[in-house]
């Protein structure tokens, strides 16, 4: 009992002596803001357009969290009727009005702007305020993750891919974090010692499949396992199951947030993930 009540009052202290602070976190899919989003976008002569329709959901929450799937190009051309996706840098004001706090940049688009691409897209969302997690300026970071605070909580975010070359490159930047059980077991628990929840993004899957694969279960399970307290997924463009697993929450695709894709396969289908926090433990969870 004197343990107990022991326990309770230094719960007390860490928060202030009332209730734990409630934090909503809001984690989309694909942002892909090149191509026929960025000559839609241009038409319209508004960078924002493409998050009119979802940002009073993203604006607010406490922290809100997507993929960005374009880097951002510093030279032309942002439109090309192929696989590889540039964005202008207007476009970071769409990111900016939705309310976006932070984005992974790990995937398998992450190096489409070329050599220089890395640095201006992190360069860019920086001088932006938004923080980007999962691609590194140096080599040696690419694994530390980035730690945000809401209302005196500590969420720290790491980010995988489990590709980084999109046909394009013959081998991989060691500034982009791949996707690694052994990796993501380590950095989990070290990001832990700076923070008090850890998110894990994973952008991996089969496109257009409905269910995730063994890669990513193995993965999203493992990083639960060192400590994660949420994994959200994207890259098979369509929404997966979302998974309860030893007292974490595995979304494993989220499908698109705002990309051009054609209305086949499922891709109409995409959904945002609401999480509900009190001080660290999750308290609900829901999709839109």
């Amino acid at each position: 009992m004197k343990c107990f009540a022991l326990l309770l009052a230094l719960a007390a202290c860490l928060w202030g002596g009332g209730d734990p602070p409630l934090n909503r976190l809001v984690f989309g899919g694909d942002v892909m803001l090149g191509r026929y989003v960025y000559l839609q976008a241009q038409s319209r002569n508004d960078p924002t357009w493409p998050f009119r329709e979802v940002a009073a959901i993203l604006r607010d929450a406490d922290i809100a969290f997507a993929n960005l799937e374009s880097p951002f190009a510093p030279n032309p051309p942002y439109f090309e009727d192929r696989m590889v996706f540039r964005a202008h840098p207007s476009m970071v004001e769409g990111l900016k009005f939705a309310g976006i706090d932070i984005v992974s940049t790990a995937n398998n688009h992450v190096r489409d702007a070329g050599p220089p691409g890395i640095v201006f897209t992190l360069e860019t969302l920086a001088k932006n305020g938004i923080a980007a997690v999962g691609a590194a300026l140096r080599p040696e970071d690419a694994h530390k993750g980035v730690v945000l605070q809401s209302k005196g909580v500590r969420f720290g975010f790491l980010a995988y891919t489990y590709d980084q070359r999109n046909g394009n490159h013959p081998d991989d930047d060691p500034r982009v974090a791949m996707v690694n059980e052994a990796a993501v077991a380590r950095d989990v628990k070290d990001l832990r010692g700076r923070c008090d929840v850890v998110i894990v993004s994973m952008h991996a899957g089969y496109e257009y499949h409905a269910r995730p694969n063994r890669r990513q279960i193995s993965f999203a399970r493992a990083a639960i396992d060192a400590g994660a307290s949420i994994v959200v997924g994207h890259h098979p463009h369509v929404v997966q199951p979302v998974e309860e697993f030893k007292g974490g929450l595995i979304f494993y695709s989220l499908g698109n947030l705002v990309f051009d894709q054609p209305p086949k396969k499922g891709v109409r289908q995409r959904a945002i993930a609401e999480v509900v926090f009190s001080g660290t433990r999750i308290t609900g969870h829901k999709l839109y």
